[in-house]
């Protein structure tokens, strides 16, 4: 039993970027894979990019055509870059495997003696993988459902036997192309089973995958997107996000210093700000001027445009101080311009994961991201959080714009990008109509683990660049623009008016203290005076006294025969 459980779990990894991720690991080893799916799907370029990365690993492999000529196959491939015809003269093997009808209509037609033949190529070449392509074809021209069921047996018993990883294309049902009612019986067979599809959506193509059966293997079975690029096949499929990530805390400028101390010192590193505003309202030049500061520090950025090319984005920036150039010349910064129309959302996606990991960047800017992801369908609203996934397990800041409608409700997180899930922080930019003008406001919805401003700001950008002004209030309504200067300046000439009126306070009292001031002065010279009279007239009396003293004295002597000397009246004291 848990040998048996063993050989099960054994898997072969195919090399497709993504493939091996939602099937964990690869496809079964030694058991038959279906690939089922309508016209244009991929099943023929996936089935072969698999045998072509284990002919370049050491896995020779056959490739057998039931429907189209492997000559033009290898032509076709050319485009990938996948050196066919390098790899067909040593690990590859291509078999033209269309039987003749008029063979099949005699009912003398079974797979034994193609199984030889592939059987004997097989051991020549040591070939480990073998690719079946289109066997609806082959099997839609038996003369009955037994038959066909017989053959699929003989098929996948063949590939058991043989320990060969099969892989098995066919059409499905809804294609209406095929009789084949794999589903009755083909996909109980084979150990798993792979569905792709190829539509239209809003006139857009689009192909997916879905891992529909996986026997003795976990797998993630929802729908993810098939691209065929310049390299063939490729999944687009991210990996979930770690609720065990280290939030940064450091902070980084938004280019703009006023919005940083509104944020509690700028954005933090490795966190995503959604822009989100009307038409016009300044989106890309916020970030511009957060790639500028970037740029200024050293970090390399990328900037994906969908809305105007480079040149355009280079040009505008620069009209409003913001020189982007130089950085793109040094090579520190890489801005990509891609039409929006040209593919479906998670085709953009996958073209920005490709980007993030040719350039590396610190800082990452998408604008605007609604150009890219539409309402239709759960998935596809909730693919800029998987996005995240990406840029926050690197450490990448990622600056991205919404386009919102002149009459949308800029506060409701319920919007087809799904705000509240991918945004850290939330900045709306909005229009202000008053007296004739429009003005921009800014203000901050959000910004998780930050103490951040709830005040609106007017966003005012001219040739010098950015700046953040204080709004005013009057009679309940918000003034910016030119009635915020007049506003501006009648409390300036107010505030003159007040200053005029204490200066003039200042120099009435410098006045009357002065004045003050000279009375004391005239006063002391006054006490002065007057205490000189006053010390002149006592010397004067004392000298008087003195002299009527000798006076008298002389007058007793001249009286010398009176022994009695007369009594002196009292001094008055002076």
């Amino acid at each position: 039993m848990s040998s048996s459980h063993q050989i099960q779990l054994n898997k072969t990894r195919t090399g497709i970027r993504g493939l091996d991720e939602i099937t964990n690991g690869g496809l079964p080893q030694g058991r038959c894979t279906l690939l089922a799916g309508g016209p244009g799907c991929g099943k023929t370029v996936l089935a072969l990019q698999v045998l072509v990365n284990g002919a370049k690993n050491g896995e020779p492999g056959i490739f057998v055509a039931f429907e189209e000529d492997a000559s033009r196959i290898v032509v076709n491939a050319a485009t990938f870059g996948w050196d066919l015809p390098d790899l067909q003269n040593k690990e590859l093997f291509f078999l033209d495997g269309k039987p003749r009808p008029e063979d099949i209509w005699a009912g003398a037609f079974d797979l034994s003696g193609l199984l030889a033949m592939l059987k004997a190529k097989a051991d020549q070449i040591n070939a480990k993988r073998i690719v079946f392509d289109s066997i609806d074809v082959l099997l839609s021209l038996l003369d009955n459902p037994q038959a066909e069921r017989r053959e699929l047996f003989r098929l996948n018993d063949w590939l058991v036997s043989n320990g060969m990883t099969g892989i098995v294309t066919c059409k499905n049902n809804d294609s209406g192309l095929s009789g084949l009612d794999y589903k009755d019986f083909m996909q109980y067979m084979v150990d798993c089973v792979i569905n792709l599809s190829h539509e239209m959506d809003d006139r857009v193509a689009h192909r997916s995958l879905r891992v529909v059966k996986y026997r003795g293997s976990g797998f993630y079975s929802g729908e993810v997107t098939l691209l065929l690029g310049d390299q063939g096949a490729e999944i687009i499929a991210f990996p979930e996000s770690s609720h065990d990530q280290v939030a940064s805390t450091e902070r980084i400028s938004s280019g703009v210093p006023r919005l940083d101390s509104m944020l509690g010192g700028g954005y933090y590193r490795g966190s995503a700000v959604l822009l989100s505003g009307a038409p016009g309202t300044s989106k890309t030049t916020l970030c511009g001027i957060f790639i500028l500061a970037a740029c200024q520090r050293g970090e390399p950025c990328l900037y994906v445009s969908f809305d105007e090319s480079v040149s355009e984005i280079v040009r505008n920036l620069k009209s409003v101080n913001i020189d982007l150039e130089q950085y793109i010349i040094s090579g520190l910064l890489h801005i990509q311009s891609i039409r929006s129309g040209l593919a479906g959302t998670e085709e953009h996606v996958g073209t920005l994961r490709k980007l993030l990991e040719a350039h590396q960047p610190r800082c990452f800017v998408i604008d605007p991201l609604s150009a890219i992801v539409h309402s239709e369908g759960d998935t596809r609203r909730r693919m800029p959080e998987k996005m995240l996934t990406l840029t926050k397990a690197s450490g990448i800041t990622l600056l991205c714009t919404s386009l919102l409608g002149n009459g949308g409700d800029s506060l409701n997180e319920e919007t087809g990008i799904q705000i509240s899930a991918v945004a850290d922080t939330w900045i709306h930019i909005s229009y202000s109509i008053l007296s004739g003008e429009r003005n921009r406001a800014l203000s901050i919805i959000k910004s998780r683990g930050s103490e951040h401003s709830n005040q609106v700001r007017e966003l005012i950008i001219d040739a010098q660049g950015i700046t953040l002004a204080d709004v005013y209030q009057a009679n309940g309504e918000v003034l910016m623009g030119t009635a915020r200067w007049q506003k501006e300046q009648a409390e300036i000439a107010a505030e003159q008016l007040l200053l005029a009126n204490v200066e003039y306070k200042r120099r009435v009292i410098e006045l009357a203290q002065s004045e003050v001031n000279a009375r004391v002065e005239i006063l002391q010279v006054e006490l002065a005076v007057k205490q000189k009279d006053l010390e002149l007239l006592l010397a004067t009396e004392a000298t008087r006294l003195g002299s009527l003293d000798t006076s008298r004295d002389e007058l007793w002597n001249k009286r010398s025969g009176d022994d009695t000397k007369p009594s002196m009246p009292l001094k008055n004291d002076v």
